[in-house]
């Protein structure tokens, strides 16, 4: 791909422009993707253009562009993440109806949990968590068991940088987040009250593949004053049914 005269490739600003979008930015003009892309609005305009013109951007009748069914299409063919949530769909219904509160999937993905899937409760409690949302590795259920069961290249890369707190209970001490992960694997669950909303805990079971490698987190999020061990128990039996599937089919 050609460069540009900053030396930025081609490749890499579609991937800027396409990253401008966020869940809670669905609709942006041209000018505003060049502006938070930090693109010339000749460049900006034109890889928009060029984006609408392939069906990866839609354009609405106010000149306004958003990301389009095309990119949709091409990112869920062969996905290793759609086939890991279609095996888990139907044992996240199960914890859901047993725990009744918000049951989610997430990865591993550039140093943050992103979260494939999330079924809710009209009655759950809160929950900020999204689809295709992502939470800090360090302050997450999720991402605790992600981290915990992360190569150490990525732990010391997470560990070394400084834990930003999400809530005033959020673990941002590294030796702190070291013996945790330790208890983490020792445990093979976490229970993380507090950690992203004081009025929520977390619990957080790894999903593991058929060599055994985690490839995923299986979590709830259930309201402080409650027990876990219904959700830890359901979770971990979710979790070993969706490495039965996954290792079936």
């Amino acid at each position: 791909m050609a460069n540009s005269p900053s030396g930025d490739s081609m490749t890499a600003r579609v991937v800027r422009v396409l990253e401008t979008f966020t869940v809670d930015r669905t609709m942006q003009t041209a000018a505003e993707v060049g502006r938070r892309a930090g693109l010339p609005s000749s460049t900006a305009h034109r890889i928009v253009d060029e984006l609408v013109a392939a069906g990866l951007l839609d354009r609405d009748d106010e000149h306004r562009v958003s990301l389009g069914m095309r990119l949709w299409e091409l990112a869920l063919r062969g996905s290793r993440a759609l086939r890991l949530r279609q095996a888990a769909l139907p044992h996240m219904e199960r914890v859901q109806a047993t725990v009744r509160e918000h049951t989610q999937l997430a990865v591993l993905e550039q140093d943050s949990a992103l979260f494939l899937e999330r079924l809710s409760h009209p009655d759950a409690g809160a929950n900020i968590t999204r689809v295709a949302g992502r939470l800090p590795l360090h302050a997450s259920s999720s991402g605790l068991v992600l981290l915990a069961h992360a190569d150490p290249e990525l732990q010391e890369r997470v560990l070394t940088r400084r834990l930003a707190a999400v809530s005033p209970e959020t673990t941002t001490d590294a030796a702190a987040l070291r013996r945790r992960m330790a208890e983490i694997r020792a445990a093979g669950f976490v229970v993380a009250p507090g950690s992203i909303e004081a009025v929520s805990t977390g619990v957080a079971v790894p999903v593991r593949d058929g060599d055994g490698a985690v490839i995923a987190a299986l979590s709830v999020v259930l309201p402080r004053e409650a027990s876990p061990d219904v959700a830890i128990a359901a979770l971990l039996q979710a979790a070993r049914s969706i490495r039965s599937d996954l290792t079936s089919h």
